[in-house]
């Protein structure tokens, strides 16, 4: 997501949707709008979509083959904070409750007007840009220094050179310092969970990792093994 010179702000929104008249006319919306568009008429899809493309948002309906919208929120919510719209036919307060409880920042209810589509799409955008705005890019914790702006990384004031899925993993821990983190959830983030077959890649990078920014490998200062469950970044 970026603005451009005229203040614009261009996204790329996922739309996952099995009704063929909701994705033209949700499509229709928000290109004029200027956004790009990506559909997943099911859930495997939408999976495997949102882990190649990264959207800036989604719009996710509950009803969907192979994997329901609900279970899609809350997977996506455990390794990612991408603003989810649901937009569905289930619109009584229970199915509202289980929609927020999941992880969505907004529940549109259909018959929708496209307007209002649009507003509220453009309002989630907004919030979330300036919720990125407001985070740092860089991460510094006790000698180690993350550029994300850059995809730099120094220990002690050395440059280290890391592999791009090497930068990527350490990334992500480095932004929720203290956090657990499975190795499933770890993968799904990282590498993506459609492509999910081997969990030890984790534990093979993690050991670069350690090799690269950790003075002891063997005692990690900033990589943590909690054993029996996954990994956490320490920022002290």
């Amino acid at each position: 997501m970026y603005v451009n010179a005229g203040g614009r702000i261009l996204a790329r929104i996922l739309l996952v949707d099995d009704e063929i008249s909701i994705k033209r006319v949700v499509e229709q919306t928000l290109e004029r709008e200027g956004f790009t568009v990506d559909y997943a008429a099911d859930g495997l899809a939408a999976r495997e979509l949102f882990a190649r493309r990264r959207p800036d948002l989604v719009i996710l309906d509950v009803m969907l083959p192979e994997i329901d919208g609900f279970e899609l929120c809350r997977r996506w919510r455990e390794v990612s904070d991408v603003p989810i719209l649901i937009l569905s036919a289930k619109g009584d307060i229970v199915d509202k409750s289980v929609g927020f409880n999941c992880g969505a920042d907004d529940y549109l209810t259909k018959p929708f007007s496209p307007v209002e589509l649009a507003l509220r799409v453009k309002a989630l955008l907004r919030r979330s840009r300036q919720g990125r705005t407001d985070r740092s890019d860089r991460v510094e914790a006790a000698g180690l220094q993350i550029d994300a702006f850059q995809r730099r990384v120094w220990v002690e004031g050395r440059e280290v050179e890391l592999t791009p899925k090497e930068f990527d993993l350490l990334w992500f821990l480095a932004r929720h310092p203290g956090r657990v983190f499975t190795r499933e959830q770890i993968f799904a983030h990282v590498w993506g969970d459609d492509v999910l077959s081997d969990l030890s890649t984790v534990t093979v990078f993690m050991r670069r990792l350690r090799e690269k920014i950790e003075a002891d490998p063997r005692k990690p200062r900033y990589l943590k093994t909690i054993w029996g469950v996954g990994y956490k970044f320490v920022a002290e």
